[in-house]
């Protein structure tokens, strides 16, 4: 019989003798000269100034409008009225005036802003229970311990939808008005459904299985939150489809802003019917708001906002002056080592050394 070859010991932990697994394999080493770095940074600067000032052009062409509505006007009764957490159940509703100048042309969506609220934070962020708002009864009735001090009421009761998240949902309301040249007031259509993302609505976000009973005594045995007026299931009186953990609005709050300042989507203008085919025409408006959320707890600010959109989003000037100031520094760069090349290094003479 023949010797048999198999490697053993500290040969066999070498890899085989190839090209690839030896990394022997040809390679490309460029050779950085000023006459191929320095076109670079010029092209770099051409392109990042052209994207910048695309950009720029390009959020320019939205409209928008913001109104501050936390203390001004009559409004400052209802913000007054909400410095003493004993009368959150007792309604308060102000109005506020305003005039577009220029037609808002288009598709144009209403938002709410809030500013200094922070979102973002851990503990917030994590008082929820992602399994009861996915309509499994078993969390529905013994809420996660995340949701704490939000989980039960103090006779014991789960609270649906549990968490800080939920308990903190923006209530205001609001209602548009315009008012025609001819003296004559037009309520402003405002689509309030179908202004969340697909996946929430459909997949995040379910009701309990109802199983030939009301939304109602599904959710029999648990209680609203705190801060709540409303339980879950009666959230919206002129829709019964809308109501539960899939309310529109209840979704859209619960998905967390990044940042202390934001805006969230109210509604979208419906351009079915005359003077508002085109989008919302120049004129005065009135917009009426029901004062629910009290803003002064955390220093913050209430806004209602307006505003058209582009395939770009809507006025956001942070990606086009990003562009902008990195085709700066990249053009002082540039010139910088043009400048450095032109007086020492053009000659080579300064590399002998």
């Amino acid at each position: 019989m023949g010797k048999d070859k198999t490697k053993s010991g500290p040969l066999a932990q070498r890899p085989d003798n190839s090209a690839f697994k030896q990394q022997r394999l040809p390679a490309w080493s460029p050779m950085l000269t000023a006459n191929t770095v320095l076109p670079f940074f010029y092209f770099m600067t051409l392109i990042c100034l052209l994207l910048g000032v695309w950009l720029l052009l390009t959020v320019q062409s939205t409209q928008e409008l913001k109104l501050d509505y936390t203390d001004a006007g009559d409004c400052k009764v209802c913000y007054e009225t909400r410095l003493n957490a004993s009368n959150a159940a007792q309604a308060c509703s102000c109005t506020k005036e305003f005039q577009l100048k220029k037609t808002f042309k288009g598709d144009v969506f209403f938002y709410y802003g809030l500013r200094n609220f922070h979102q973002n934070l851990r503990r917030y962020m994590d008082s929820r229970d992602d399994a009861q708002m996915v309509g499994r009864k078993k969390s529905l009735k013994t809420p996660s311990s995340y949701c704490q001090p939000f989980a039960n009421d103090p006779d014991g009761r789960p609270i649906a939808p549990c968490g800080a998240v939920a308990n903190s949902i923006f209530n205001d309301s609001f209602t548009l008005t315009y008012h025609g040249s001819s003296g004559s007031t037009i309520p402003v259509p405002l689509l309030r459904k179908g202004i969340t993302w697909y996946t929430d609505k459909n997949i995040k976000y379910r009701n309990p299985t109802t199983e030939n009973l009301t939304l109602a005594q599904v959710f029999n045995g648990t209680t609203k939150p705190p801060f709540w007026q409303k339980p879950v299931y009666d959230l919206d009186l002129l829709d019964p489809n809308n109501n539960g953990f899939i309310n529109d609005d209840l979704i859209v709050w619960m998905r967390e802003a990044a940042f202390p300042n934001f805006k969230k989507l109210y509604g979208v203008l419906n351009r079915m019917n005359k003077p508002f085919t085109n989008g919302l025409p120049a004129g005065n408006y009135t917009v009426k708001i029901s004062y629910n959320f009290p803003a002064q707890y955390f220093r913050g600010r209430k806004e209602v906002v307006l505003s058209t959109l582009t395939w770009f989003g809507g006025q956001n000037y942070f990606l086009p002056i990003a562009y902008l100031v990195t085709s700066g520094l990249t053009l002082l760069l540039a010139i910088m080592l043009t400048v450095v090349w032109w007086k020492f290094g053009k000659n080579g003479k300064n590399m002998e050394e």
